[in-house]
């Protein structure tokens, strides 16, 4: 499983969110956040990003392939 660290609290980010990051941040982005970083970056809450994770998979998304 791919995974990098958190650019603001360095904790590991496995593929679904790096692929999230780079869907709602832009492709080019190398810096990814956590999903808690990433809610908080965006105003959001976790079970909001986890929600858009699992519709972007129904929807066919080839970054969550």
């Amino acid at each position: 499983m791919r995974k990098k660290p958190c650019y603001e609290c360095s904790r590991p980010v496995v593929k679904d969110v790096i692929a999230l990051n780079k869907k709602l941040l832009g492709r080019q982005t190398n810096r990814v956040l956590c999903l808690t970083c990433l809610a908080e970056f965006l105003g959001c809450t976790e079970d909001d990003l986890r929600n858009k994770i699992q519709e972007l998979k129904e929807q066919g998304c080839a970054l969550f392939a």
